[in-house]
């Protein structure tokens, strides 16, 4: 079976717990469900510069503490990686001004080399994309 891969702002919600997208993703086989090293480079860049940020020591506890609770969420689905077949699409579909995000793109190509389907709220500018498959579980 091909599949679901969640989207780095559908990893965001089903962090904070959104209830159609929880119960949407918990219907299915972890073994069913993957992300992509791009969310995982996302979410952990989106940690430092919180960390970067902060300036109290609740502060400072408070982010180590979302920090370590996100790694094994992160751990909990098959994380693909960048391939080197997933870069040449990247590169094809960069050359092809979509009008899409670079992180975007590359989450796309790494979909579309895997065969699976995305699942993102940004419906607008992931259906830009020739042949990928994407659906909104969020709505």
């Amino acid at each position: 079976m091909s599949p679901y891969i969640l989207d780095t702002d559908t990893l965001s919600l089903y962090q904070h717990g959104l209830p159609p997208l929880l119960a949407r993703v918990d219907s299915h086989h972890p073994g069913e469900m993957a992300i992509t090293v791009i969310s995982v480079e996302e979410e952990i860049t989106g940690w430092y510069s919180l960390l970067r940020k902060v300036r109290s020591q609740d502060e400072v506890v408070r982010a180590y503490d979302r920090l370590s609770g996100a790694i094994p969420l992160l751990a909990r689905w098959r994380i693909l990686s960048m391939t080197r077949d997933a870069l040449t699409r990247y590169d094809a579909l960069r050359r092809m001004n979509l009008n899409v995000g670079k992180m975007d793109l590359k989450i796309a190509a790494i979909v579309l080399e895997s065969g699976g389907t995305l699942v993102s709220r940004n419906l607008r500018d992931f259906r830009r994309i020739p042949g990928l498959l994407v659906e909104d579980w969020a709505a």
